[in-house]
């Protein structure tokens, strides 16, 4: 009889043991709501290959400005459970329109097209360097009037990418003096190389990829840091990116993104990933 009763507690034991096992740290069991009801756990896509943007660390882990801002945001939401996926730029806006991911971060800019497919917050994401990568012997052109000026060719940019639209809108607020605009197949283009090669005279990129592209000792083009640069023209809000349905989900952002704007966080984050404070700037950005 007592050797039954030992073998009933073991087995109790070992059913414990399995029970605890099961529970994965990631998953929501870590997060108790407010009001004791069951946390819902949301899928945020990432662009993996974005640093210092969004990308996976050396220990296999996700990180980027925007996904430390979404951690922030996580933090302040009891509700909610975020789990990061990691993805291609495509993958992302397609998952997150079709609701295989609740939320998307990808330095995302603004554009009316997108809006008939996304939920844009109230509150922007984080704040993005544009610029023109040139030729050292044209670094004396610093803004898109310049580029336009001169004539130069321009990489060609994806119809759907959002700096497309931004050189758009630059040539419907500037008819006399228009940038030579081509909508490419790609996504992206390799614009460092092309600049370098002489294909084109110039092409729009992000300043952090250029960064770590260019000047970072370990970046692919570094032994061109002495014959392209990157000049600045605009800097620009970037958003989340919602699925359609998630309308409620986007206000309870909006909410603890505002608290987190509030207590200079994002400040914090922009100059560990970018090496500069954007939202000093953040009174002249018009976009």
């Amino acid at each position: 009889m007592k050797k039954n009763k030992i073998f009933q507690l073991a087995a109790i034991g070992l059913a414990s043991v399995a029970l605890l096992a099961g529970c994965n740290p990631g998953e929501s069991a870590d997060k108790n709501s407010d009001d004791g009801g069951e946390v819902r756990t949301i899928k945020v896509a990432y662009d993996q290959a974005s640093k210092p943007i969004s990308y996976i660390d050396d220990n296999g882990n996700p990180t980027g400005y925007d996904v430390e801002v979404m951690k922030l945001v996580d933090e302040l939401l009891p509700d909610y459970q975020f789990e990061y996926v990691g993805t291609t730029s495509d993958d992302l806006l397609i998952g997150v329109e079709q609701g295989k991911y609740q939320v998307g971060v990808k330095n995302a800019f603004f554009t009316q097209e997108r809006t008939e497919k996304f939920i844009f917050p109230k509150e922007f994401l984080g704040l993005s360097s544009a610029g023109l990568v040139l030729r050292k012997e044209d670094e004396g052109i610093k803004t898109l009037a310049d580029f336009a000026k001169k004539g130069y060719s321009l990489a060609p940019i994806a119809a759907n990418n959002a700096q497309y639209t931004i050189i758009d809108e630059y040539n419907t607020a500037n008819p006399d003096n228009k940038v030579k605009l081509q909508a490419g197949d790609a996504f992206t283009v390799d614009v460092v190389q092309w600049v370098n090669e002489g294909r084109v005279d110039g092409g729009v990129m992000i300043e952090g990829p250029f960064k770590q592209q260019v000047l970072a000792e370990d970046g692919p083009y570094n032994n061109l840091k002495d014959e392209v640069v990157y000049n600045e023209f605009s800097v620009i809000k970037t958003w989340p990116l919602f699925n359609k349905k998630e309308q409620e989900f986007a206000d309870a952002y909006d909410k603890a993104i505002a608290k987190i704007k509030e207590q200079k966080k994002t400040n914090e984050l922009s100059t560990k990933f970018y090496g500069r404070d954007l939202f000093e700037v953040l009174e002249t950005v018009n976009r």
